[in-house]
C-alpha cells in the first residue's frame, strides 16, 4: 500500500493493523537461564491424572507387634471357648449315655424281682382307677383286694404296660430297686382328696372314655 493512501486512511480515522504478537522459542533460554521443556511445562499446567491409589503402609515397630499380639490373644480365646463347649457337650452325652445305661439295668432287675409275684385275679370285676404317668389308669381287683388297696396293704405296679397287684412288700423293694415301676403307692391316712378313687362310690364306670 503506498503512503500517501496509508496516510489518508489514517487521516479518516483508521488504526494501522495490530502485528502479531511473536511467541518465545522454547528452545532458548529464559529470563530464568534454562529452557523448559514444553512437554514438562504443560504437564505442569494440567491437572493430575488420577493414579492407582498407593498400597497403605502397615504399621511397623511396636504397633503392628502390639496388634499381632491382640490378634493372637483372641484366638487363642476362642479356641479355649470352643474347646470347653465341646467338653461341655461330651460331658452331657456321656452322662446321659450312663443315666440310660443305669435305668436299663434297674429295669433288668426289676423285672427279675418281680416274677412271679403278681396277686392278679383275672376273674376280678372291680375297676380300681388312680393316676399315673400324668393319666388315669386302672387295675381289676376282688373287693377284697380293693380293701386291701386302700388300706396300703397292696399295691400296683407297672410292667410293660400291664399293672400287677402286689403286697406291699414287694412294692417297697420294687421301689427301691426302680422307682419308676411303681404305678399306685397308697397312703392309708390319705384323704378323699388326696385320693378320690378310694372311695367306691367315686368309681368310674367301666364305659367311660378316657
Amino acid at each position: 500500500m503506498s503512503d500517501s493512501i496509508r496516510d489518508q486512511l489514517l487521516g479518516m480515522g483508521f488504526k494501522p493493523a495490530p502485528k502479531p504478537e511473536r511467541k518465545p522459542d522454547p528452545r532458548k533460554p529464559g529470563p530464568g537461564g534454562r529452557g523448559q521443556c514444553p512437554a514438562a511445562g504443560a504437564d505442569a499446567n494440567k491437572p493430575g491424572k488420577p493414579g492407582k491409589p498407593r498400597a497403605e503402609r502397615r504399621p511397623s515397630g511396636p504397633a503392628r507387634a502390639g496388634r499381632s499380639q491382640e490378634d493372637i490373644d483372641l484366638a487363642k480365646a476362642y479356641a479355649i471357648r470352643a474347646q470347653k463347649e465341646k467338653d461341655e457337650r461330651l460331658a452331657a452325652e456321656a452322662a446321659k449315655q450312663e443315666a440310660a445305661r443305669l435305668r436299663r439295668e434297674a429295669k433288668a432287675k426289676f423285672d427279675a424281682f418281680i416274677a412271679g409275684k403278681s396277686l392278679n385275679v383275672e376273674s376280678a370285676e372291680i375297676a380300681r382307677h388312680f393316676e399315673y404317668g400324668g393319666k388315669i389308669k386302672r387295675v381289676y381287683v376282688t373287693a377284697e383286694q380293693l380293701k386291701a388297696l386302700n388300706a396300703g396293704q397292696l399295691g400296683v405296679l407297672q410292667q410293660n404296660g400291664r399293672y400287677l397287684v402286689v403286697t406291699a412288700d414287694v412294692l417297697a423293694e420294687a421301689e427301691a430297686i426302680f422307682p419308676q415301676g411303681v404305678a399306685l403307692k397308697v397312703d392309708p391316712n390319705a384323704t378323699a382328696q388326696e385320693d378320690p378313687y378310694a372311695d367306691p362310690q367315686y368309681q368310674i364306670p367301666d364305659d367311660l372314655v378316657w
